[in-house]
């Protein structure tokens, strides 16, 4: 067996991010920009009203009250026209371009229309409600790097900048394939002995949360054959995941099948729990991860090198989310497998506290589904006690989607 560090460090060895693609600003959220986004134009383009009001000259404004004549209005979308005259003000709306000569906005609620004058009620001030050229930002300039990874507040920000189109690396394509004689698909007729596949389901969600295309090649039966033809569908894919039948019972035939078919075996086995029996190699050049049957097994080995692979193959640093908590119960000693124990996560007045379940069987899916954090244990750790510091890996929406 080896250790989760080096399991990782092999999978994702020489894992370059995928060739780009072309895709439409308003389908970009979730996306990896692979050239960085550099403004088309200047924000603002010109001086702006951030206000409804009058566009006045400072000086124009010795004391208060005081008296200009009103020469003209300025729309947003329209022209600043001629320079403001000296003595008068200009009616000026929100977005619209301030006029040359004009320092300042004074607000319409600090005025007053008499005639065909305002009275400036209020002292104005230099630059007060004028939004400069290019304060937001200037043509030219890159504001996202490549390898950004574009969310929904980004989408107004590269449209302000007029980008219609970004270049982004394409999402990783992964087939999924289950194995089993003892495995349906949810809804299909089921045996006796048989149980509903959650593996399946379960990573295709997984996949398309992580950015990833997910290709679900169904369920091969326990028969050389028939595994043999399912693994046929992953070719032309960037990764094929399997679940069960990688293990060394007589009907764990995946490895076997697999290697006939060209896999060149990396590891096999990994000093963990859950998930011991997971599988990795390369078969005609795509990764192959085989995952445990267990269907907790498949999900935290799914967090702990699916994810990272699939961030790296979109120019994402294979990080995952790590932080500390206090224990809210004492642990045992642990034997010589990293142990990742499913544990809910919550915080008091001194900060967050991670509690485990009290069943920890990689069969149950219910007390999985009730976890919101794994707390992770090297192996050999000493007696750990209520109130410890230990580290977690926080099932973060936003990047696992668990």
């Amino acid at each position: 067996m080896i250790p989760v560090a080096e399991a990782r460090q092999r999978i994702l060895a020489g894992v370059t991010p995928l060739p780009a693609e072309i895709v439409p600003v308003t389908e970009s959220v979730g996306r990896v920009l692979a050239r960085p986004a550099t403004a088309r134009r200047t924000q603002p383009w010109a001086d702006l009203s951030a206000m409804d009001g009058y566009a006045v000259r400072v000086a124009d404004v010795p004391d208060i009250p005081t008296t200009l004549r009103l020469a003209g209005e300025i729309r947003a979308g329209g022209s600043a026209g001629t320079p403001l005259p000296p003595g008068a003000c200009q009616r000026i709306f929100t977005g619209a371009p301030v006029p040359e000569g004009a320092d300042a906005i004074v607000i319409q609620e600090d005025t007053e229309t008499v005639g065909d004058g305002v009275v400036i009620k209020e002292r104005p001030q230099r630059g007060r409600h004028i939004r400069r050229a290019g304060n937001d930002f200037v043509a030219g300039t890159e504001l996202m790097p490549a390898g950004h990874l574009v969310r929904a507040r980004d989408v107004g920000l590269l449209s302000a900048m007029n980008l219609p189109w970004l270049s982004v690396h394409r999402r990783p394509r992964v087939a999924i394939l289950s194995t089993g004689d003892e495995i349906v698909l949810p809804g299909e007729p089921i045996g006796e002995n048989q149980l509903v596949s959650a593996n399946g389901p379960a990573l295709s969600a997984l996949v398309r949360v992580a950015g990833g295309e997910p290709l679900q090649l169904g369920i091969a039966g326990d028969s050389t054959e028939e595994l043999g033809a399912s693994a046929d569908g992953a070719l032309g894919t960037d990764l094929l995941l399997t679940t069960g039948g990688a293990s060394v019972g007589a009907h764990d035939l995946v490895q076997d099948v697999l290697v006939a078919k060209g896999l060149t075996l990396d590891f096999w086995r990994i000093a963990m729990r859950p998930g011991k029996p997971l599988m990795f190699g390369r078969l005609r050049g795509i990764p192959v991860l085989g995952l445990p049957g267990n269907p907790v097994s498949a999900q935290v080995c799914a967090m702990l090198f699916v994810m990272p692979l699939l961030r790296a193959m979109q120019g994402l640093p294979p990080d995952l989310p790590m932080a500390t908590a206090r224990l809210g119960g004492d642990l045992d000693e642990n034997d010589r497998r990293e142990d990742y124990l499913r544990a809910e996560l919550r915080r008091d007045a001194d900060g967050p506290v991670a509690t485990p379940l009290a069943t920890q069987d990689s069969a149950q899916l219910s007390a999985f589904s009730r976890a919101n954090c794994l707390i992770v244990r090297p192996p050999f750790d000493k007696q750990r006690s209520a109130g410890e510091t230990v580290p977690i890996l926080r099932f973060d929406d936003g990047l696992l989607g668990l």
